[in-house]
């Protein structure tokens, strides 16, 4: 498995699916954001969000009534000291209008890629390369940090 190139200081923005990810523990992701969660605790660096990430992350719980991982998704976007929710202003709002009207990003995509930019994000985690047609952010994509063996291979 490879490794995530974490920034030495600055903040790091996290999508819903990194969130997620990191909450139901889902491999190889888990393992990969590991060392994130872990230096950002360390006081290395602050996680970001977007207010958005609530939303994101609550549907499946409110869909399946799993009060327990409501509860975890709360946790950590709501009381974690590392994770940082940045509110939806009028300003990230125009500027992801701008990314949507450039780019074609979808709405929400625009308002992550926006609320990134506006915090001066040194790095950007996800499992979305659309992402990487935004001019100004270090993208990270989870996928293919990951390495899976070859196809036929005995590993």
């Amino acid at each position: 498995m490879g490794q995530l190139t974490l920034p030495a200081s600055g903040s790091v923005y996290i999508d819903a699916d990194a969130v997620i990810y990191s909450v139901e523990k889902i491999e190889p992701y888990w393992t990969l954001l590991q060392p994130m969660w872990l230096a950002a605790k360390a006081g290395q660096f602050a996680i970001i969000g977007s207010e958005l990430l609530l939303l994101e992350t609550l549907v499946k719980p409110f869909q399946t009534g799993d009060t327990t991982l409501e509860k975890s998704f709360r946790d950590l976007l709501m009381n974690a000291a590392e994770v940082r929710l940045v509110p939806m202003s009028i300003t990230v709002l125009e500027s992801a209008a701008h990314l949507r009207a450039q780019l074609g990003l979808r709405t929400p995509d625009a308002i992550h890629a926006a609320t990134a930019l506006a915090a001066g994000c040194a790095l950007f985690a996800t499992n979305d390369k659309g992402f990487r047609r935004v001019t100004g952010l270090a993208v990270a994509v989870l996928s293919e940090t990951v390495s899976t063996p070859a196809e036929g291979s005995d590993m």
